[in-house]
């Protein structure tokens, strides 16, 4: 019992960001969480678009959280997988640089202007370059001006968000409606007219491949102790 005790002391502030993020899912104050996950998911079928050999016409996504990359060439199947398990990989590469590094002020800034990036050259929409912009540039200052400790804790709350939405995600649009006979269509139904199996079946490994990613990001992180120590420290710029 003390050794649990002493487990979940070193990592009351996961514990305590989980549960207000999961708290507060559907509300207006994760709503931009929850868009960062979309746009994640958009920039993950752009990325698997240029590295099999195509090329990214656009990018947008919309307050609603729906969200298109139309692509031109390149491996379809690589492109409509890379969605879903895409976004949550980048959410738990940010969660581990959070966790295990000091790299936190380099990766947010990096994430950020990856960001300002794509919404210069591949976006038109609006809303989608206005909100990529103001997030982008949001995460370049905060990396440039405050603490390291800042960076670090937006980090792990991107990351956190992202391995609760994307199996969500997963399920609600995969695998849920087509239990219940619903129409929504979704990346899976791209991968299943290639393979001709059905969209449920791809939704299902998809979501187990995702809770694999979420219990090994989990596994590495919080072999030792993992609270943010809130107090002065080298400018590591």
């Amino acid at each position: 019992m003390a050794k649990v005790g002493g487990y979940l002391m070193g990592h009351w502030q996961l514990i305590v960001l989980t549960a207000l993020i999961y708290a507060l899912w559907n509300t207006n104050v994760i709503w931009p969480l929850r868009v960062l996950v979309v746009l994640f998911h958009e920039l993950s079928h752009a990325g698997m678009a240029l590295a099999t050999g195509g090329e990214v016409v656009s990018v947008t996504f919309h307050q609603n959280e729906g969200g298109l990359a139309v692509t031109r060439g390149g491996n379809g199947f690589w492109i409509s997988t890379a969605g879903y398990l895409g976004s949550l990989i980048i959410g738990a590469a940010l969660f581990l640089a959070a966790v295990l590094s000091r790299a936190d002020r380099a990766v947010a800034a990096g994430v950020g202007a990856v960001m300002i990036f794509a919404a210069l050259f591949y976006m038109r929409d609006m809303f989608a370059v206005g909100f990529t912009l103001l997030i982008g540039a949001a995460l370049i200052a905060v990396a440039w001006w405050l603490h390291a400790q800042v960076s670090d804790l937006i980090l792990r709350v991107i990351g956190l968000a992202s391995m609760l939405y994307v199996p969500w995600d997963i399920a609600t649009d995969t695998i849920i409606p087509r239990r219940f006979g619903s129409d929504v269509m979704s990346d899976a139904a791209s991968i299943a007219g290639r393979t001709g199996l059905t969209e449920g079946i791809v939704g299902s490994v998809w979501f187990i491949l995702s809770l694999i990613v979420i219990f090994a990001t989990l596994w590495i992180a919080l072999k030792r102790p993992s609270n943010i120590t809130f107090g002065p420290q080298p400018d590591s710029r």
